[in-house]
């Protein structure tokens, strides 16, 4: 529970917007911190990696939200696999729920919900698939067992029971060899990534009070242009 939520008087009550918030930085997030080409990414790898450091469970998991033909938004929470300068790269099956929404609207929204150091990340932007050659190269990169579930779900379509989809998934491993050694696993055809190529990213730091700290950075055709939200 954040300092200053629920009953009680907060013990830092009077610092006002110089109390550091779980983060452990007193000082505030500002605009100034934003530099660079894009100016959001050297921030965003320094708060990865002090969330990684922190040992937050799965530091790179984010919230990806996405939009059907009809707009009716969904949310689930996926894998980042790659952040620089060209944006923010997950992989899925494309015939899941989230690939026929990218397919029919391809725009996304996902956040870092760094909750226990009282930080968020918020990317929006337009959604492209990435090349065939990155997708190969991260196929390669994944444990034998991740490989094979990936390659025997229909990802998003029913199933009877927790059986049948064990039993499935031993029928593929068995084409291949079995779950812990054997042939060559190919990239499964409906298989590979996407990238959120980022017009909006905001970094959100948590402070007492709710007198948080929030900066917004808009692309345009002029570049990029960074300015302070109210909480």
């Amino acid at each position: 529970m954040r300092v200053g939520y629920g009953g009680g008087i907060p013990p830092n009550i009077g610092e006002g917007d110089r109390a550091a918030g779980a983060d452990g930085i007193r000082e505030n997030l500002d605009p100034s911190w934003l530099r660079g080409d894009p100016p959001w990414l050297d921030l965003f790898h320094v708060w990865l990696r002090e969330a990684i450091d922190s040992r937050i469970p799965e530091p790179n998991a984010m919230v990806l939200g996405t939009a059907d033909a009809e707009g009716i938004p969904s949310t689930r929470t996926v894998l980042c696999k790659g952040a620089d300068a060209s944006g923010i790269v997950f992989f899925t099956g494309y015939d899941s729920d989230k690939g026929h929404h990218l397919a029919a609207n391809p725009y996304a929204s996902v956040t870092f919900p760094w909750i226990a150091l009282e930080r968020q990340v918020h990317f929006r932007g337009a959604v492209e698939h990435v090349t065939m050659e990155e997708t190969a190269e991260y196929w390669y990169m994944r444990p034998r067992g991740s490989q094979l579930s990936a390659y025997a779900s229909a990802q998003s379509q029913p199933i009877e029971t927790r059986t049948d989809l064990e039993d499935l998934a031993a029928r593929v491993a068995g084409q291949f060899g079995g779950f812990d050694a054997g042939a060559e696993i190919p990239v499964p055809p409906a298989w590979g990534g996407y990238r959120l190529v980022p017009t909006t990213v905001e970094f959100w730091q948590g402070r007492a009070n709710r007198l948080h700290n929030r900066v917004r950075l808009t692309r345009s055709d002029a570049g990029w242009e960074a300015v302070r939200l109210q909480p």
